[in-house]
């Protein structure tokens, strides 16, 4: 079944906090399942540990010049993973001399490397060649909590450190994990998941990265989102930024707009059909509930938020999903039954999320998590099984 049509909570990768990026939690709220009748999935279910292994492939960066950092949430307090497997509470104490924390787990020596993931949600970054600098802060609730890197901004401490990031919620449901390209892409990584099934994906094609980066520098309006050769910044983030056109997809818009003035659009989701059209320069759906959305900007489009944003009630959040993603595939003037599901159709056309399509394009089983509803029709690089054995993180070569 799509992920957009399951009971989900749309994930918050990050909330604001005085102007500084903090960790959110969960990937996405997960309802229970019946743990498969496993020795090993019993065992790790029971102990609550899930066997993790690192592999570092990059070929330019050797173990003791690569960092890793799990931090998340675990019972609504913000955690990190020690070197030995344990978590430790996120404390304004952990700031150093240069106020920072430092809660980088060293690769072991050579070879793989063996952790141990106890139940919580977050990301696990790797850095290449440099630490990055969390800062442990006070939340609006006078909480601990940790200040995330963010790549996309020129300002942020860690700006110049070739980094990036996996997403998982592991718990007594399962383990639920992605490779994330929402905010940016810079290193390339797979991720694989064991337990009911043997899952894999994530993992880039050769000569993927560097395919990306040229698809991206070749659209006008994209290519100041290319950081040199260290990472390209979703365009969302580029517009805050006032290095992407903050009216790019308006065109788009305005026709998808005009056209379903004057017919229906249908989009099927797990509670039914809806059917809609324009109607006081609104899009009114009819089906199973009456739904509405205002036009969007192009902001809205590539953040997935604001006149599309999703709630968890079931039905405007699915449909909210559908025409994100429609809005960022190019699809809703080519396809009137939505979601559309042959990837031939997407990205198709000049006014499109070029981004997205890159990315897309550089994986070997062509999902990625271009924009905030690529799990749309499964095309997020996003696996789960409710009966884990292992998690294995694989740093391919850039």
């Amino acid at each position: 079944m799509p992920r957009h049509q399951r009971d989900l909570s749309r994930r918050k990768l990050l909330i604001a906090l005085g102007g500084a990026a903090v960790a959110a939690p969960a990937v996405a709220a997960v309802a229970p399942y019946a743990l498969a009748d496993q020795a090993t999935a019993r065992t790790t279910a029971a102990s609550g540990v899930l066997p993790v292994t690192v592999v570092n492939r990059t070929g330019s960066f050797d173990n003791a010049s690569v960092h890793l950092y799990v931090v998340g949430n675990q019972d609504g307090r913000q955690v990190r993973l020690t070197p030995d497997g344990q978590l430790a509470p996120v404390a304004l104490s952990d700031n150093g001399a240069d106020g920072f924390t430092d809660y980088a787990i060293p690769l072991s020596g050579s070879g793989d490397t063996a952790l141990s993931l106890p139940y919580m949600s977050g990301r696990i970054y790797v850095a290449l060649g440099d630490k990055l600098r969390f800062k442990a802060v006070t939340d609006g609730t006078g909480n601990p909590a940790l200040q995330y890197p963010a790549g996309w901004v020129a300002s942020d401490p860690s700006y110049g450190v070739l980094h990036d990031c996996a997403e998982f919620t592991h718990n007594a449901s399962g383990m639920f994990c992605n490779t994330t390209m929402v905010d940016m892409f810079s290193v390339p990584m797979s991720i694989r998941l064991t337990g009911e099934k043997d899952q894999t994906t994530g993992t880039l094609r050769q000569g993927g990265r560097a395919a990306a980066l040229a698809a991206v520098r070749e659209v006008e309006e994209f290519a100041k989102l290319v950081v040199d050769d260290t990472r390209i910044i979703a365009p969302g983030h580029g517009l805050d930024a006032g290095v992407f056109p903050a009216g790019y997809l308006d065109p788009y818009i305005d026709e998808v707009w005009t056209t379903f003035t004057g017919k229906d659009l249908r989009i099927t989701t797990n509670a039914g059909t809806f059917t809609g059209r324009v109607r006081a320069d609104r899009f009114v759906f009819d089906g199973p509930a009456a739904v509405s959305f205002a036009k969007p900007s192009t902001r809205d489009v590539l953040f997935c938020d604001g006149a599309l944003a999703a709630p968890n009630d079931g039905t405007t959040g699915p449909v909210a999903a559908v025409l994100g993603a429609g809005f960022n595939r190019s699809t809703l003037l080519t396809v009137t039954d939505q979601p559309a599901t042959d990837p031939a159709s997407f990205y198709r056309g000049g006014t499109t999320n070029h981004y997205a399509k890159a990315i897309h394009a550089a994986t070997e089983d062509g999902k990625a998590y271009g924009f905030a509803f690529d799990d749309v029709a499964d095309f997020a690089s996003y696996v789960q099984d409710t009966a884990p054995t292992g998690f294995t993180l694989t740093l391919t070569a850039l």
